[in-house]
């Protein structure tokens, strides 16, 4: 059931809002207050899924219930009640966030059909908040040891803001699965989200690659080209391996994070981003920082946030857990029978020295998929995946 408050100074409009909504077939649970500093007071201390909000009331008028509400609680939808007079007003009500508004006396039609469609836009607004906190299957990060609990804590608290974070660790850890975490938990998560591996694009291509290029500003740019900044416009760019970055990139990359300003190979002309950078690294960047492969002040202004991803060697509790959920993962996309790991052949998988971390983990539970038998055993581990 709905739940609506009704904030009118005017007992006799109240009245009848409240009546004509009491009696709509939806059923809905309503509240009154009779002024704005009343009815802000009913927002802060309840939950309310509609608010019809008059505009000129004493102590506290609608525009500014609405402005502080929306600080508050910003999912709430207000519906202004106008005057004849009002109506200039309740128009600006509707730029700084208000869903619509009705003019007194209020037209039954009118006032149903905005308040049904308030409602169904509340609804939609929360189920897609919902939806964003939900990270994609692709990138389940798997495990319950305190290893892994304290980076999905730290996930948490820095996905909201766009604070920039600086990911670190060995490779095959997955680094790349906090990049996706920290975007997709994040208020840009229904914008782009863009990679770049820097230690696979030459060091002649990668300026263009992240800044783009003009027609004509080397031989084989016969067009212009947008970079991967501007393709991540109003979302997130993860630079990965930003350790093995040139330093003539790394010199745009630290402009673009001081100004929000980037420009293509070949232009002088500035564009403006609106960009999140993530970056990781298998790198001891400070000793980089040291030996002069990369700038100390690029470092300073990419580790705002440090998370550093353990190795799977310490955090072996969670073996069992990755060998259980690459186990069906593998089986789907192969379309082979499940397989079960026996207690013997987790406990022998758990005591291994990994090296390659949780990707070559991955890579040896699929080995055993293929050549064990309908159960994997110690044997089949000895046999298939010893190192």
């Amino acid at each position: 059931m709905s739940k609506i408050l009704v904030i009118e100074d005017e007992a006799a409009i109240r009245r009848v809002l409240v009546k004509i909504l009491s009696e709509e077939n939806d059923g809905y649970q309503l509240e009154e207050a009779e002024d704005g500093l009343r009815g802000l007071e009913a927002v802060k201390n309840n939950d309310y899924d509609l608010v019809l909000c008059d505009i000129k009331m004493p102590k506290m008028d609608g525009v500014e219930v609405l402005e502080a509400a929306r600080k508050i609680k910003p999912e709430i939808p207000f519906i202004m009640i106008s005057g004849h007079g009002d109506l200039d007003t309740a128009v600006n009500t509707m730029r700084a966030g208000a869903f619509d508004y009705i003019s007194k006396p209020p037209d039954l039609n009118r006032l149903l059909t905005t308040v049904r469609n308030a409602l169904d836009r509340k609804e939609l607004v929360v189920e897609n908040k919902i939806l964003k906190k939900k990270v994609s299957k692709n990138y389940e990060m798997i495990g319950d040891s305190k290893e892994l609990a304290v980076i999905q804590d730290m996930i948490e608290k820095v996905a909201p803001t766009d604070a920039r974070v600086l990911i670190t660790g060995s490779n095959g850890t997955g680094k790349e699965l906090v990049a996706h975490w920290l975007h997709e938990k994040s208020p840009r998560s229904a914008a782009p989200f863009i990679e770049v591996n820097c230690a696979a694009i030459p060091s002649e291509l990668i300026e263009s690659e992240l800044f783009g290029h003009v027609k004509g500003a080397f031989t084989s740019a016969v067009k212009d080209r947008a970079g991967k900044f501007e393709a991540a416009n109003k979302g997130t760019i993860f630079l990965d391996e930003i350790g093995d970055m040139s330093l003539s990139a790394q010199a745009k990359v630290l402009r673009a994070l001081q100004e929000s300003k980037i420009s293509r190979v070949g232009s002088d002309k500035d564009i403006k981003v609106d960009v999140r950078v993530l970056a990781a690294t298998n790198k001891d960047l400070k000793k980089e920082i040291s030996e002069g492969r990369f700038r100390e002040d690029l470092y300073h202004r990419l580790a705002v946030i440090l998370i550093k991803v353990p190795a799977l060697n310490d955090r072996r509790d969670d073996i069992p857990l990755l060998i259980n959920h690459f186990s069906k993962k593998i089986t789907s996309e192969q379309g082979v029978a499940k397989k079960t790991f026996s207690d013997k052949a987790i406990n022998l998988l758990k005591a291994y020295d990994w090296t390659g971390n949780i990707r070559e983990l991955r890579n040896v539970v699929e080995r055993l998929i293929i050549l064990g038998g309908s159960e994997v055993t110690e044997e089949d581990v000895k046999l298939f995946a010893s190192k």
